[in-house]
């Protein structure tokens, strides 16, 4: 008796589940039709460069002399060399350094300050304010370059210096007293817009209740901040901090066109150190040597940053 109901049973959940897999077996094409030409750029452009700059990473690659021509496989006497060499190391501390103060920090707290401040019905001229911080990030990497190289210029004319000038202070070479205050001032006003977006559009999504709530228990505006909003936008939070980590680890253009790495190898970050190492020294072995170093310490980052988050990725 089981075996005579169980047969119909079988046979009509087969016939329903057929057409779900026949248009399953219709969507594949459309899909692949979708993400196949940006899978196919992913490949080429991504994946292909990142697994033969480790090959090269391996190898005595360089751009003149016996090496360009016959590269030999050394193993890992590059990254030997890269991990007992003191100014690799000094470069990934100046990086570490620079990524800290000027996104972790500095980005972070005042784009929280202005996504707050933007955020409140009595602040006044809101789009003013908003086009002026998001100015810095419209302005291309060069003209920013230049024009903060104008503005720290060491001679009498450079703006900061005219400022200094009314109150009675002699020119000051500030690229060459403080330039990794410098380079940090300069990632900070140009990346704070980014996370001033980022901010503001996490608290629109906190529920006005729970703030109201919180108002009508007695808490104050800190603490509504510490103990509700914060643990809600906790999620874009380390977002930013995993995408403001890796675009200001590979910062090159705004710091070379402003100190070239100096001086004395003072604002040399890893990103300069690999650019000098593979195109000025034409050391392309030790330059991907020291870039897989740089990869793996950022994607280490990023998994700490998921791990914190608690987010689902």
């Amino acid at each position: 008796m089981t075996s005579i109901t169980s047969t119909p049973t079988r046979a009509a959940a087969a016939q329903s589940s057929s057409p779900g897999r026949r248009r399953s077996r219709r969507t594949w094409p459309f899909v692949l039709l979708l993400l196949g030409p940006g899978a196919v750029l992913i490949v080429v452009f991504i994946i292909v460069p990142a697994l033969y700059g480790a090959y090269l990473s391996f190898t005595n690659t360089q751009l003149t002399g016996f090496a360009a021509r016959d590269p030999k496989w050394v193993g890992i006497d590059n990254y030997t060399y890269l991990l007992s060499s003191s100014d690799f190391l000094a470069s990934l501390g100046q990086t570490g350094q620079f990524v800290l103060f000027s996104a972790i920090i500095g980005q972070t707290v005042l784009g929280m300050v202005a996504a707050i401040l933007l955020s409140r019905p009595w602040v006044r001229g809101k789009g003013l304010w908003g086009a002026a911080v998001l100015m810095p990030m419209i302005v291309p990497e060069v003209v920013a370059s230049l024009t903060w190289a104008s503005v720290l210029s060491n001679n009498s004319a450079g703006t900061l210096n005219r400022l200094t000038g009314l109150f009675g202070a002699d020119p000051t070479s500030w690229l060459q007293v403080v330039p990794m205050v410098s380079i940090i001032l300069v990632n900070i006003w140009r990346g704070v817009a980014f996370a001033m977006i980022m901010f503001q559009a996490a608290l629109e999504e906190v529920p006005a209740e729970l703030i109201e709530a919180a108002r009508i228990d007695g808490a104050r505006a800190v603490q509504i901040f510490r103990h509700i909003t914060l643990p809600l936008i906790r999620g874009p939070v380390f977002l930013y901090l995993l995408l403001t980590t890796i675009s200001t680890v590979g910062v090159f253009g705004l710091v070379y066109f402003l100190t070239q790495g100096g001086p004395g190898g003072a604002t040399r970050l890893a990103a300069i150190y690999i650019y000098q190492r593979a195109l000025q020294f034409a050391q392309i072995g030790i330059g991907s040597a020291a870039s897989m170093i740089l990869l793996v310490l950022v994607l280490v980052l990023g998994l700490v940053y998921v791990r914190l988050s608690k987010v689902e990725v």
